[in-house]
């Protein structure tokens, strides 16, 4: 009976967790349909839009190094539940700024509760599949990524129905607030012991991190470009409507479902190293699909492509920090703010070239760097847990 209890609370606490990755995701989506209400409401050109998309990258990367220390003070389930709070309420701050200046400091904030509640949420997913014996990390992401088609889904029909972001991500913020709040409630409440040492109040990324991070960078640079630009991508080069360029985004986070909820099967079954590798071959790709698009519709495929070929990478990442350290807090905490980083700054290094060029150009750059998978993937064998 003692073990039969233990695997109940365990798949309790699974469920519990991939729901908070399901609200978190949800945030990020809702938000990155709006991004072109964003730069016509602040009237600011691609570059100012491209610097604007940097500040949550400096928030996110200031921020992350605390989430351990936040988690070890207040136990994972109030750190979780205040963080995961602080996420949902700063999906309105975007929105409500009205000029360039402003749209900068609101997402500094974004990207600030994005990244702590992250970390925490990623160190109790490997804290769960380390109980249950076996890989949970894609499906957990996964859910993210179900999350995050939902609110891009939401996005979706409020830019077809021409409501303001304000209206809509305000909604939505009440919403994912309270959901969050409800599923908090049944997560593991991880404390440390009482003569555990704290980690430092500022924690730098482990050594270990770095070459663990580096594979992440190719893939959320990837990720990042194609979730804040894939709408503008397909209004600006290719004429699309409003409501058919949110569409990519829409189209982008579905195979990022499909191919994590089916990403732990696929990795027991061929190891780490040759998915990653063969996810490169098919988001590189997919970068070419939208490059070389002459029609909308091919364009949307080519970032469903490049979805379906980084969406295993992230949760493989997080999983072999998290396993190899003794802090999977800190662990993770390194390979994020390197991974995220790249993520959240992508979008701004896509809007300086495409100022100094054009977003074909950006484009092909996200197409070298999925292919930096392939190259780099190698590193994924220091993985010990499958």
């Amino acid at each position: 009976m003692g073990d039969t209890a233990i695997a109940g609370g365990l798949r309790t606490a699974r469920f519990a967790v991939a729901a908070v990755f399901g609200v978190h995701g949800a945030v990020l989506g809702s938000f990155a349909t709006r991004v072109p209400w964003l730069q016509d409401h602040t009237s600011i050109g691609a570059g100012q839009l491209g610097l604007a998309l940097a500040f949550p990258a400096i928030g996110s990367a200031l921020a992350m190094p605390f989430a351990a220390r936040i988690g070890h003070r207040l136990g994972t389930r109030t750190a979780l539940r205040v963080l995961l709070a602080l996420w949902t309420l700063a999906l309105t701050l975007p929105s409500l700024a009205p000029n360039l200046p402003a749209l900068c400091v609101a997402l500094f904030a974004f990207g600030a509760s994005a990244g702590m509640s992250d970390v925490t949420m990623n160190a109790l997913g490997v804290e769960v599949e380390r109980g249950l014996g076996r890989s949970i990390m894609s499906g957990l992401h996964g859910m993210w990524s179900v999350g995050a088609l939902v609110g891009s889904a939401a996005g979706t029909l409020a830019a077809h129905l021409d409501v303001s972001a304000r209206l809509h991500h305000a909604v939505a913020a009440a919403v994912l607030t309270a959901a969050g709040l409800v599923v908090c409630r049944s997560v593991p409440d991880l404390r440390p012991e009482q003569d555990e040492e704290p980690p430092p109040r500022f924690a730098l990324p482990p050594r270990s991190a770095l070459l663990i991070g580096a594979i992440g960078f190719c893939a959320v640079f990837a990720e990042g470009a194609s979730l804040d630009w894939s709408a503008v991508y397909l209004r600006d080069v290719l004429d699309t409507s409003a409501g058919v360029a949110a569409a990519s985004t829409t189209g982008f986070a579905l195979t990022m479902v499909v191919a994590r909820l089916a990403g732990d099967a696929v990795v027991n079954r061929f190891g780490a190293v040759r998915t990653v590798r063969a996810g490169g071959l098919v988001a590189a790709l997919g970068g070419l699909l939208v490059v070389v698009a002459p029609h909308p519709l091919v364009a949307i495929g080519g970032f469903g492509l490049l979805g379906l070929g980084i969406a295993v990478v992230v949760p493989l990442a997080f999983a072999a920090a998290g396993h190899q350290e003794a802090n999977a807090s800190r662990a993770i905490a390194g390979v994020a703010t390197i991974t995220y980083t790249s993520g959240l700054v992508a979008p701004s290094l896509i809007g300086g070239i495409a100022q100094a060029t054009n977003l074909t150009v950006s484009f092909m750059v996200v197409t070298a760097l999925a292919f930096g998978l392939v190259l780099f993937a190698g590193v994924l064998s220091t993985r010990t847990r499958g």
